[in-house]
């Protein structure tokens, strides 16, 4: 079975752990920053097969490191995983090129779409 790689984006350590314990097993390698200004940095470095990142971060604006990602590699796979049940937050972060949205208290919609 091929490795896969994924990459957590959230300021908060103990939901990076929260999102590690609900990753499928299909993840062998995880990687990890705390702000949207190391996203793009972390995602050429390691070419995760996912992305899951937090709305809410301090520095960069998280539109702007998934426009960012996209931009350079566009066919990067990145979930929006937020507390905020938004239909404009929702929108613009498909728009940007998020492939998926969750919400942090419905976490076990996550294996469906990361598989």
């Amino acid at each position: 079975m091929e490795q896969m790689k994924i990459l957590i984006v959230d300021d908060n350590e103990k939901v990076r752990q929260l999102l590690r314990d609900y990753l499928p097993t299909s993840f062998d390698e995880i990687y990890e920053c705390s702000d949207g200004s190391a996203a793009f940095s972390f995602f050429k470095k390691y070419q995760p097969d996912w992305v899951l990142m937090d709305w809410e971060m301090p520095k960069t604006n998280v539109i702007t490191a998934i426009r960012q990602i996209i931009a350079e590699f566009p066919k990067a796979n990145i979930c929006m995983v937020t507390a905020f049940e938004d239909e404009e937050i929702r929108s613009e972060a498909l728009s940007a090129g998020a492939r998926g949205f969750v919400l942090k208290d419905n976490l076990f919609e996550l294996e469906a779409i990361l598989h």
